[in-house]
């Protein structure tokens, strides 16, 4: 069964993948709307993440980080799917750039090991995966944020601080979810090679 639905998904025509990509969209739009806003940074911690791992995994290599740069276009283009259903380009230059770009790389990544890899489908491979996917997504967060910050305040910020804004109070959650989203890609993905 398991391999009827991944298979499923990799034949469909192009304009079925596009449709899945902006479902995918929509999803991670409905969860940047989860959001507890902390006093000590201006980055929300938010359920996109969730979203971003599951794009990786239901969409693949191509068509997860498809459904990412349609969620950044949806955003650019002025419709509401940022956390606090905030768009427009604005937002590419505001504190959250760099979880954004994250969130391409980091779904491309997921759907990547899922396509290519049977062994990678199993439980502790993926969890492996997307904890990596979501430390890269912290990362690169944290790197764009102090440079935001040095920008709009006029005082650079040193790495720790920077880590401290837009890595270590994400790790948490960003662990719960790795285990939710490896345990859902344990149950839906084949263990065997796809054809």
């Amino acid at each position: 069964m398991q391999a009827i639905v991944f298979s499923w998904r990799s034949h469909l025509a192009l304009e079925k993948k596009l449709a899945l990509s902006l479902a995918m969209a929509f999803v991670i739009a409905l969860l940047a709307q989860v959001r507890i806003a902390l006093p000590w940074t201006p980055v929300p911690i938010t359920g996109s993440t969730f979203g971003v791992i599951l794009a990786g995994v239901i969409l693949g290599n191509i068509w997860g980080g498809v459904s990412m740069l349609i969620y950044l276009a949806l955003g650019a283009a002025g419709l509401p799917v940022f956390t606090g259903f905030n768009s427009g380009t604005g937002v590419f230059f505001g504190p959250t750039t760099g979880y954004l770009f994250g969130y391409v790389l980091s779904a491309f990544m997921i759907g990547y090991a899922v396509d290519c890899h049977a062994k990678a489908r199993n439980f502790l491979p993926m969890l492996n995966i997307m904890l990596f996917c979501s430390a890269l997504i912290l990362v690169m967060g944290s790197i764009y944020l102090s440079v935001w910050a040095g920008a709009v305040t006029g005082r650079p910020i040193g790495i720790s601080e920077a880590l401290w804004m837009g890595a270590v109070p994400f790790i948490p959650g960003d662990v719960i979810k790795s285990f939710i989203a490896a345990g859902i890609a344990g149950f839906i993905l084949p263990k065997e090679p796809c054809r």
